[in-house]
């Protein structure tokens, strides 16, 4: 069976850097209180007029593009995981290929919220799989700073913006992508969700006015499925699969909260030093976050590698990759 390898990786930041300290000038927060409860100490933020979700890719995809030695023509699809498209329509997948010369590709968006991503990946993959494509493109990005209401404490501290993508081509060896487990409850999404813009709530005034093109969130209700959904999804592939905790060289978990990774990883059996982390940096990126993880921690990763991806999400969405790594990322770029 043809498997679906990672075979490069890119990622986008915006430059912009919004400490606690900033946020703290005006909202009611501070930096030990942000901390303590989230594990951030700073977001980035696309605050470029006239930038979009699109525009962090195409640095993205160029820098992967880059890496493995090929071009947009290259390419035969692109998936991308956004709550934040450039439009209602068309999507950002378009918009990322007229931009960066995917002539050849079609492609599409896909709406999990912050398991954006690794619904997409698993989705990608399974075009890989059946041997209808040879090279897909999946990306995971928010630009959360536009649906982001910079008075609301319970929100605004969390989220920020950036993402990342990834090549998936068919496997040369054993490596890639093994196994996946995708859950949903639709009954969660009265818990996490931007009520206005859609077909529910048309934009109107009165929608404008009452801030309900922001992001809402019942954060303890959020925190107490993520901390049990995740952590149980992420032990449920290890058992399915017989994976012990000496078996799993990482886990990439969604950074949305360093106690619901903590949380997840202790489940799992894991060590603190098998856990990545990089929301001190960055917060919560929705879909961003674990592609930015394999972006920063890249060469890090060793051929055969096990790691195990891991997200809770707006909807609520949830799930689990387990994924032997493809290639020595100390050599990338060598």
């Amino acid at each position: 069976m043809i498997k679906a390898a990672i075979t490069a990786v890119g990622g986008y930041v915006p430059d912009f850097v919004m400490t606690n300290d900033e946020l703290a000038k005006f909202v009611d927060t501070n930096d030990e209180w942000i901390t303590s409860r989230t594990g951030i100490k700073e977001r980035r933020v696309l605050n470029i007029p006239g930038k979009a979700t699109s525009d962090m890719m195409v640095f993205a995809v160029e820098e992967l593009l880059k890496k493995r030695g090929i071009t947009a023509l290259d390419i035969d699809l692109l998936i991308v995981g956004t709550i934040t498209g450039d439009y209602v329509f068309p999507s950002t997948s378009n918009v990322i290929c007229d931009k960066i010369g995917a002539k050849n590709a079609w492609g599409y968006d896909l709406s999990a919220a912050c398991s954006g991503f690794i619904y997409a990946l698993a989705t990608g993959s399974q075009f890989i799989e059946t041997g209808r494509y040879k090279k897909v493109v999946v990306i995971g990005v928010d630009k959360m700073s536009a649906i982001l209401n910079y008075e609301d404490r319970a929100t605004c501290v969390i989220f920020g913006d950036g993402g990342g993508a990834v090549l998936l081509e068919p496997s040369e060896d054993e490596n890639g992508i093994q196994d996946f487990i995708l859950k949903a409850d639709g009954s969660g999404r009265n818990y996490l969700y931007q009520v206005a813009g859609g077909s529910f709530m048309p934009p109107s005034k009165e929608s404008v006015e009452q801030k309900l093109h922001y992001v809402h969130q019942e954060g303890q209700t959020v925190f107490k499925h993520a901390v049990v959904n995740m952590a149980e999804v992420s032990a449920e592939i290890m058992a399915k699969n017989n994976l012990t905790s000496d078996d799993v060289t990482y886990l990439l978990p969604h950074q949305a909260n360093k106690r619901i990774c903590e949380a997840t990883a202790n489940r799992m059996g894991l060590s603190p030093d098998k856990m990545l982390m990089n929301i001190e940096r960055y917060g919560n990126t929705t879909a961003g976050t674990i592609p930015l993880l394999l972006w920063d921690y890249e060469k890090l990763f060793k051929k055969g590698d096990n790691l195990i991806l891991s997200a809770f999400g707006g909807g609520f969405t949830w799930g689990s990759i387990w994924i032997k790594w493809a290639y020595d990322g100390s050599k990338v770029g060598k």
